[in-house]
């Protein structure tokens, strides 16, 4: 079990292809893959849906042996293996569902070394049966899937992870890999101590979800706000999150009534009914699942469309989480929250509650912590995106991301928002800052009611000075001043509104605030489309995309997978798009290896065939040109050279062979092909004749010339898969370097 001998990435690159049917890598996934191949502990944080599976998987097959993985949930590694297994990769898990016999059979398999992974839980990790059960079999790498279970101060800690600080006792010489979706710098940290990563490649992506579109809505009516979203996404997959068992059932059973197929799931249903609503969710047979947190995790259906939590989730972390299990095949999906500020009071002695009957305070700051981060979130008026990624300690440049409430014109500026605020405060400075949300309302609002009465409230000046707003409109701006710092709201256990410094600036004129409310739609208005909702369905044939959906489905029910087993929707639009009559033509789309041309491609095409009969349309048509800059007109990196780079980069300006700058770096040529397309980019030298021979370099800028010069896949194709994918990246960031002199 010693560390695997470094492998090129065009080996990985065409495994890739062949099993995956992917020709490009996603951000990231180049230099994770490396890791692995390189024997290199490492640590990669990608948002869900950003590729981290097969950061994991591809490698597994190139190194051979048997790379372990590990998972949280049995769901989420049967999904895995399922998935493996339909592109061709030999997988197998050892869990708790597996009979006697079953058991006996995979663990005789594991020996004889027959498959790539192997994914077991993190308890039976570190029984000493496994150890012994891999003893005679290479195991050239551990992949530690939700990896942020292992740290206190993630989101989802989860004490068996610990015990994985134990693995090199097991496995000494073994490169281990963590794998997680949400992870603060903190996070990050304590993952890399508690599992004793050596020296590992920190690799952290892009925390943005540009395909999401982000919207957190005041909630006043939350089940006919629930049926506006689902109403937009007919037939479509989503997810409703509630915070207590009673809201599931109550809105679940609400739903039914409307004739929505929505089912419950929360901790409190048998194992039998939470099993099968897993089933028939990721089988398509269901569409609808309204949940606590707990559902989600081991589901991996790629195209839900929209996920709504109908109350304040925990942290920022299990918000980006949960609503990253919506569009994971990268398509468009919307994100609702229904907020009030009411969530925030009730989660709060909720966790406090917890604390004290457990004895245990010491994870109290941490979590009110993350209580406070996501209510500011909710409350603020900054770009949802902008908000989210920074809090992950990321910049957001863009000025608008045309995918969220607030840049869409979902909601639009309250007139006079100064004054109203100014009236907002006033009334709390006149009961002195002794009465909380409710009363300070009913005052603003003129309401003629015993406690307001009684108290002699009604004499005052302020009274009914917001008559002509709504409660749910008042209570909103209360909550967006408090959000804003000029008010403040006690956490005791009859919260209070209380003036600060900063209330006193505002009515005095020299503070600034903003108070926003949703913009007022006609009846049958519904909200902007994403930019990303636009441009994913254009010259798509919805009606084609819908026969082979049910396609889909009906081959994943003969097969007993999940529907995205078979192809993502992101492929299936593309087949509908693109309209393939051979199966060449289809070996061109995304998503299709050679493994499911061979055994779905015809089918799939027939299907194809027959609509365009019917329909009197065209086949095989040619892809638009992306709107942005070809391969050849994209820019050299201007970002500062790492210490390896400057040393690496003065070798190839002496052009120097890969082999003989891998005789002097000590590192693997594979690693090289990276450094340098890197110098190629950065430097842009006039030959690279020393790494491309001149035949070569010509057909390779002919076919780029020949097919737009815009994705690396048709060019590879037009070479008749000849010339591999490290050398067209090299001409075509050569190329791109000539004509940007130019």
């Amino acid at each position: 079990m010693s560390s695997p001998i470094a492998q090129p990435l065009d080996a990985l690159m065409a495994v890739v292809a062949r099993h995956w049917g992917y020709h490009e890598l996603r951000p990231l996934q180049d230099q994770a893959m490396q890791a692995t191949l390189d024997g290199r502990d490492s640590l990669v944080v990608l948002p869900t849906g950003g590729g981290k599976s097969l950061c994991y998987q591809a490698p597994a097959v190139v190194l051979g042996g048997t790379t372990i993985v590990v998972s949280p949930l049995i769901a989420l590694m049967k999904d895995q293996v399922d998935g493996l297994r339909a592109c061709g990769v030999a997988a197998a898990q050892l869990d708790s569902s597996l009979t006697a016999n079953n058991r006996a059979t995979t663990e005789a398999e594991v020996r004889a070394g027959r498959f790539h992974m192997l994914f077991v839980s993190p308890e039976r990790l570190l029984q000493n049966d496994l150890p012994r059960l891999l003893a005679n079999v290479p195991v050239p790498a551990i992949a530690i899937d939700e990896a942020h279970c292992i740290s206190h101060w993630g989101h989802d800690f989860r004490p068996e992870y610990r015990m994985m600080s134990r693995l090199r006792e097991f496995f000494p010489q073994v490169s281990v890999h963590a794998y997680t979706a949400t992870a603060t710098e903190q996070v990050r940290r304590d993952i890399v101590t508690q599992l004793a990563l050596r020296d590992p490649a920190v690799l952290v992506g892009n925390f943005d979800r540009p395909n999401l579109t982000y919207r957190i809505w005041p909630r006043n009516d939350t089940l006919k706000q629930v049926c506006e979203v689902i109403d937009r996404h007919t037939g479509e997959a989503g997810i409703v999150y509630c915070m207590r068992r009673k809201d599931v059932d109550e809105l679940a059973a609400s739903l039914r009534e409307r004739g929505v197929n929505a089912r419950p799931y929360h901790a409190g249903l048998t194992n039998e009914l939470r099993q099968a609503t897993q089933e028939e969710f990721a089988s398509e047979r269901c569409d609808i699942v309204v949940a606590t947190i707990a559902f989600g995790m081991g589901i991996d259906r790629s195209n839900v469309r929209f996920v709504i939590h109908i109350a304040l989730p925990k942290s920022l972390e299990h918000y980006q989480q949960e609503t990253g299990r919506a569009g994971r095949d990268g398509l468009e999906a919307e994100c609702v929250l229904l907020y009030s500020g009411g969530d925030v009071v009730s989660m709060r002695a909720m966790i406090t509650k917890s604390a004290s009957e457990a004895e245990d305070r010491s994870f109290l700051p941490s979590v009110l912590g993350h209580l406070d981060d996501i209510d500011r979130y909710a409350r603020g008026a900054v770009c949802r995106h902008k908000a989210l990624v920074g809090y992950f300690g990321q910049d957001y440049p863009e000025a608008s991301c045309k995918a969220c409430d607030l840049c869409l014109g979902d909601t639009e500026d309250v007139p006079n928002a100064v004054v109203v605020a100014q009236k907002i405060l006033s009334c709390v400075a006149r009961v002195k800052g002794s009465f909380g949300v409710v009363h300070v309302l009913g005052i603003l609002r003129g309401k003629n009611v015993d406690t307001i009465r009684k108290r002699g409230h009604d004499q005052l000046t302020v009274f009914g000075l917001l008559k002509d707003a709504t409660d749910n409109d008042v209570r909103d701006w209360i909550y967006q001043i408090i959000g804003q710092g000029a008010l403040v709201q006690t956490t005791d256990e009859f919260p209070k509104l209380v003036l600060n410094d900063a209330s006193w600036e505002v009515m005095r004129g020299k503070r600034t605030i903003r108070l926003v409310q949703l913009a007022r739609r006609g009846k049958g208005d519904r909200p902007q489309k994403s930019e990303a909702a636009i441009v994913s369905w254009e010259g798509v044939d919805e009606g084609l995309f819908e026969v082979l959906r049910q396609l889909r489905k009906k081959v994943a029910a003969e097969r007993q997978v999940p529907s995205y087993v078979i192809f993502s929707d992101t492929t299936l639009r593309e087949l509908a798009r693109l309209r393939p009559s051979t199966l060449a033509g289809m070996r061109a789309i995304y998503g299709i290896g050679e493994a499911k041309l061979r055994d779905l491609g015809q089918a799939f095409l027939d299907v194809i065939a027959a609509h365009c009969n019917e329909f009197g349309l065209k086949a095989d048509i040619e892809p638009p040109k992306p709107v942005g800059p070809t391969l050849f007109e994209q820019q050299a990196t201007t970002a500062p050279l790492t210490s390896r780079q400057l040393e690496l980069f003065a070798l190839f300006r002496q052009g120097l062979s890969l082999e003989e700058v891998s005789r002097r770096s000590g590192l693997a040529r594979s690693t090289l092909g990276d450094y340098l397309a890197a110098y190629v980019r950065h430097e842009r030298p006039d030959s690279i004749a020393a790494w491309v021979d001149q035949p070569t370099y010509g057909r390779v800028l002919a076919a780029a010339m020949q097919t737009g010069g815009t994705r690396l896949k048709p060019i590879f194709l037009a070479l008749g898969e000849a010339v591999d994918y490290e050398t067209i990246r090299l001409v075509v960031a050569h190329a791109a370097g000539q004509a940007g002199e130019r």
